[in-house]
């Protein structure tokens, strides 16, 4: 009688918790809280206050659910069974009103504190307003008025000024090869200062001539100079001349041809039917004589030029008396 009167007065056995129920799987695992943060990325002070069960420090029912679904899924257990529990919890807590707490997945401890925050705020607000300055004001760049101010027209280049420079012409050797390369029949005689022939003859179309670099200041006659092309070191120089008639005593040294090239040629060819014209030596002896001015003659002395010039005959002659 005694053993049924005290086994009806035992207290019914309380269910166990979803908080007990997680602890005792993490404790079996041989894992600690952070542990469990860093799988699950909750702040320690959540999973703190599920492992006791605490839900009132909890933003609201659906964060301590949440949580505690991810606290199970990292032990390994029925998560469905920890949110129901957890459901049932809450429940009995009474209704509260949600926070609006952000959701932190990340630990606390590595979260920047309050002063860090307000600093980066402030430097960032300090941008700003100095971005505000350089594009709203002339604080930075200066006023247009400032006698510091270069004025426009004088940082302006001059156009008229610059096209009016000469373009130097590209500096071509003075001792470079002279070649010379006929573009049809030509006939040529190619000369030193000392009258010594160093090419006699006719050209054919695409016939070349070195001019030795060592010719005493070389000189061409050739008849046809339209057809002759003259380069140094391959730079194409202006033709000798037009072909129109013949030219002579031309320099094809290369100081010469360099001279063609950079703009500043020698004349172009020495007419080989050129005409003198010859004055007589009396001519050019001859001296300029100032004029002079004869004084007038008077009627009496022209009357008596008449009279010598023509004088009276003789039988109109008076006889004295």
């Amino acid at each position: 009688m005694d053993e049924v009167e005290t086994g009806q007065n035992a207290a019914p056995a309380q269910p166990e918790r979803a908080g007990d129920i997680l602890r005792k799987a993490r404790e079996t695992q041989g894992l600690t809280v952070a542990d469990i943060g860093t799988r699950t990325r909750v702040p320690l002070r959540h999973l703190e206050a599920i492992e006791a069960s605490d839900y009132s420090t909890l933003p609201s029912s659906t964060y301590a659910v949440g949580f505690s679904r991810a606290y199970a899924r990292a032990m390994g257990i029925d998560e469905v069974q920890i949110a129901n529990l957890v459901r049932s919890d809450v429940a009995k807590m009474g209704s509260k009103k949600p926070e609006y707490e952000p959701y932190e997945m990340t630990d606390p401890s590595r979260v920047p504190s309050r002063g860090i925050a307000i600093v980066a705020l402030g430097l960032a607000i300090a941008v700003l307003v100095l971005v505000g300055l350089w594009y709203g004001t002339d604080m930075f760049r200066g006023s247009s008025n400032s006698s510091t101010t270069t004025p426009i027209a004088e940082t302006v280049p001059n156009p008229a000024a610059q096209t009016a420079q000469p373009v130097p012409a590209p500096a071509t050797p003075a001792d470079g090869q002279v070649t010379l390369t006929a573009s049809d029949e030509v006939w040529m005689r190619v000369y030193d200062a000392d009258n010594k022939t160093l090419y006699l003859g006719t050209m054919k179309p695409g016939e070349k001539f070195d001019v030795p670099k060592d010719a005493k200041d070389p000189k061409i006659n050739i008849g046809r100079a339209d057809k002759l092309a003259v380069t140094l070191n391959g730079s194409a120089a202006p033709a000798l001349g037009t072909g129109e008639r013949a030219i002579k005593d031309v320099r094809v040294g290369a100081p010469a041809i360099a001279a063609r090239i950079a703009g500043t040629p020698e004349p172009q060819y020495t007419p080989s039917d050129v005409e003198t014209t010859s004055t007589r030596p009396s001519d050019r002896a001859r001296p300029m004589r100032p004029r002079t001015q004869r004084p007038r003659m008077s009627e009496t002395q022209r009357a008596n030029l008449d009279a010598a010039a023509n004088p009276p005959s003789a039988a109109t002659a008076t006889p004295n008396p």
